[in-house]
């Protein structure tokens, strides 16, 4: 056996589980007994619509985070990350107190505080963590991480979780111990993601029903832009607009915001004591009529069609929502001005990506247009990349 080190592989290459392999034969000196992998997702419609029990459409790219890992005999975790130097090690006593362990292995930890507090027995382990899931870019590389580290705690344990159990789980390890107050959906895509389909969620329910997203057949192509500025859901503007949310359902004494239909959204506009709630409640409901519209449009094949409520979402998201910043406005008028069908931001908003309908063969003209617009604005260059739908959550050989 050789000794493991403390520095990261000095220059990582290959895809995220090659590079997971080779980070944990030297950080720990010995061969991983598995790998891993969670993907990330873009939700194709659906923003702030899944902690008010509504309606998302995600679906897995197939960008990935992968954790190769062994068990220990002793119940402590170590973790070790490609994107940074230092190890994280923790034992119960850690992990049983949300907060106590910190930064990106909060993540990590939080998987083991939440399958505790489920009864499991988590078994002790090591783990490397190697990523193509772009950090703070809204396609959940937080949700890859702890999909990707429960799969692993799970089979190295032997743990009896059957995996429609996961998501919820894993969404715990997030608001509970990470303090990020998301919905059902990141964790539902990352794990229950299927190719070439988007995952039809109803998070009241968790029912789910695979869609047909055949973008090969129809010709088209998702351009995904990273529009660079920084996405956070852990922050105070997120967790304002929930709580708006739920003030206003409270005040409309109904469960949930989704119990609100398009039919009744005047009326209950005008139970509302001021013009931001109202904004904030018209989004959430016309954007749960949008995903069942987009779905119906889906089923019938009709995939470009669904580009008008693509934009649609962008503008509600913009102008009732608030939840767009410059970068991402510049990147949705760019794309639709170089001949989108339709183009929204997607995810938890003020920052993150931008996704764009897209003839394939005119991808990377879209892509140009995107790239010369920032240039004009002064912004730094996007990032960009043409996905379709992948598979969820799986053990690699």
């Amino acid at each position: 056996m050789t000794a493991a080190t403390t520095t990261p592989p000095a220059a990582p290459s290959g895809d995220a589980a090659a590079r997971a392999a080779a980070g944990f034969r030297h950080w720990y000196g010995v061969r991983p007994a598995g790998r891993w992998a969670a993907p990330g997702r873009v939700n194709l419609i659906g923003e702030h619509t899944d902690y008010n029990d509504g309606f998302v459409l995600p679906f897995a790219l197939p960008l990935r985070t992968v954790v190769a890992a062994a068990a220990r005999d002793d119940e402590r975790w170590t973790v070790r990350s490609e994107l940074s130097a230092d190890p994280v090690e923790f034992g119960p006593a850690e992990v049983d107190e949300p907060g106590r362990v910190t930064g990106w292995a909060a993540y990590v930890a939080g998987v083991v505080w939440a399958l505790r507090a489920a009864g499991q027995a988590v078994p002790g382990a090591r783990l490397a963590i190697a990523s193509d899931v772009p950090v703070g870019s809204g396609l959940s590389s937080s949700a890859a991480v702890e999909a990707a580290v429960l799969a692993a705690l799970v089979e190295l344990g032997g743990l009896d979780l059957p995996a429609d159990r996961w998501p919820r789980l894993a969404q715990r390890a997030e608001n509970d111990y990470v303090g990020a107050p998301t919905g059902i959906m990141d964790q539902s895509a990352v794990i229950r993601g299927r190719a070439g389909h988007a995952l039809f969620l109803d998070c009241r329910t968790e029912e789910v029903e695979q869609i047909p997203f055949d973008l090969d057949t129809a010709g088209l192509a998702v351009l995904v832009v990273d529009s660079r500025a920084p996405h956070r859901h852990a922050d105070g503007e997120y967790a304002a607009r929930r709580a708006s949310c739920e003030n206003a359902a409270r005040a409309l004494g109904v469960p949930a915001l989704r119990d609100v239909a398009v039919a009744d959204l005047d009326a209950a506009l005008g139970m509302l004591p001021d013009d931001e709630i109202r904004r904030r409640v018209r989004h959430v409901v016309t954007e749960n009529q949008r995903v069942l519209d987009t779905v119906e449009l889906l089923r019938a094949g009709r995939v470009s069609d669904t580009g008008p409520l693509l934009t649609a979402s962008h503008a509600s998201m913009r102008d009732d929502f608030e939840i767009t910043v410059p970068e991402v406005d510049t990147a949705v008028d760019a794309a639709l001005a170089a001949g989108a069908y339709g183009a929204r931001m997607t995810g938890g908003g003020f920052g993150g990506c931008v996704l764009a309908l897209v003839d394939a063969d005119r991808a990377p003209a879209v892509a140009d247009a995107v790239t010369t617009a920032y240039a004009e604005r002064g912004f730094a260059a996007p990032g960009t990349v043409t996905v379709r739908p992948a598979a969820g959550t799986t053990r690699l050989t």
